[in-house]
């Protein structure tokens, strides 16, 4: 029961990193605003979208999970940062859904991250 609902929670963090994606690269309205905000419009974009990739597929990889929890953790306190201090929770009249978004993805990662705080300190061997 445990490992299943381990992979509902990694697999709920990569379907919404995924699902970006879209709006990423395709340079659809919100994500140009978004990131033309931030002053980092359109390598930041493109580069978090890649970032955010990585993340999502080793989630998906039992011998990567932790690697991409903690990249997506990273990736998603960014992206709540720059929420609270930049864009405000709301954005072009979304409900806040990109910053709700957001905190699923980092509560998402933050359960893979404690479920596998053991291995942390294996990190600083790991070898692909």
């Amino acid at each position: 029961m445990k490992n299943m609902l381990l992979w509902i929670v990694k697999l709920a963090a990569a379907v919404i990193l995924i699902q970006t994606l879209y709006f990423k690269f395709s340079g659809a309205e919100e994500s140009v605003y978004i990131f033309s905000t931030l002053g980092m419009e359109p390598y930041g974009r493109i580069g978090s979208g890649i970032v955010e990739l990585i993340a999502a597929l080793l989630l998906l990889v039992p011998r990567t999970a932790l690697l991409g929890a903690l990249l997506g953790a990273g990736t998603m306190a960014g992206a709540l940062a720059s929420h609270l201090l930049f864009l405000g929770i709301e954005v072009k009249n979304d409900g806040g859904t990109l910053f709700i978004l957001a905190i699923i993805t980092l509560l998402c990662c933050l359960v893979v991250i404690y479920n596998q705080k053991d291995k942390i300190s294996d990190l600083m061997h790991f070898k692909l």
